[in-house]
């Protein structure tokens, strides 16, 4: 019985968190420039100054 509620959750959170951008990626930068500021966790303040401000100036 147990095993007939967890399995679909299961798959639905697997099929939800397959649609995101890869972490550091263009697309995830453009997503987090679209994100309200107060809605970033301090992982991915981080994670957005490392790949995508401080990227930008390592091309240059």
């Amino acid at each position: 019985m147990v095993f007939r509620l967890v399995l679909p959750i299961v798959l639905c959170s697997v099929s939800l968190t397959a649609c995101e951008p890869e972490v550091g990626s263009d697309a995830w930068c453009e997503n987090m420039i679209d994100k309200s500021k107060g809605d970033w966790t301090a992982n991915e303040a981080t994670e957005f100054a490392r790949s995508c401000v401080f990227k930008n100036y390592e091309d240059e």
